[in-house]
């Protein structure tokens, strides 16, 4: 359902932006506008789905704005500029942009660009978004591509419910399978070992929640 899809417009062309906006949200996507590349480098990890990039930007130009995602992020990115030629398309592509649009543009077109777009990539993300790999020979867990900091108890904590996901451990199966310190060893510690790995993982994505918590008895990992 495209409500819960958030794309991100930077266009330095309030007419442009006008455009994109109106045809977006009668599709049902959520939108946020920004008009300059500096302003979307600010916001950009937002949770957003989608961004809608104008090469063309006065300041940092939407290639390096391009560049800069792509070093943390495998986010989908539109293209949109004024300049069709050959040598801007093939860049672009090369700096793994995933789809480019030349001005002037068919609102319809961009519209049936980004769901295209977007099936393609929830496809990828159903199978690899949600997954953590673990090294557990250089005791590394990986989240959506990329190394979770974790200190030893975190990682010790998540690594126990990677095994058994779907199941719900006490505080108290938690303390007896990770804590090695008795004098680190009380209830709350484990509340605060579980606020710190969901924040490691918001750093990554802020959508997503992939740890369970359930009232009186425990925690988890969600079943993906």
């Amino acid at each position: 359902m495209n409500l819960s899809k958030k794309i991100l417009i930077v266009e330095d062309e309030p007419g442009i932006q006008e455009t994109l906006r109106i045809a977006l949200e009668s599709n049902g996507f959520l939108i946020q506008q920004v008009y300059s590349g500096e302003d979307c480098l600010k916001i950009w990890e937002e949770g957003f789905h989608l961004i809608i990039l104008d090469i063309g930007l006065p300041g940092i130009d939407g290639f390096d704005v391009l560049k800069t995602v792509r070093k943390k992020s495998q986010i989908p990115i539109l293209l949109l500029t004024a300049r069709d030629n050959e040598v801007d398309r093939v860049l672009g592509l090369e700096l793994e942009a995933d789809d480019y649009v030349s001005k002037p543009f068919s609102p319809r077109e961009i519209v049936a660009r980004i769901k295209t777009i977007l099936r393609r990539s929830s496809t990828t993300l159903s199978k690899e978004e949600d997954i953590f790999l673990h090294d557990e020979g250089k005791k590394i867990i990986f989240f959506q591509g990329k190394s979770l900091a974790l200190s030893p108890y975190e990682y010790k904590t998540l690594a126990l419910f990677l095994k058994r996901p779907g199941i719900i451990f006490t505080r108290e199966e938690i303390m007896d399978s990770v804590w090695t310190t008795p004098e680190d060893s009380f209830d709350r510690a484990v509340d605060t070992v579980i606020k710190n790995i969901r924040a490691r993982i918001k750093e990554i994505n802020s959508d997503l929640d992939p740890i369970e918590t359930r009232r009186g008895q425990g925690y988890g990992l969600k079943e993906i």
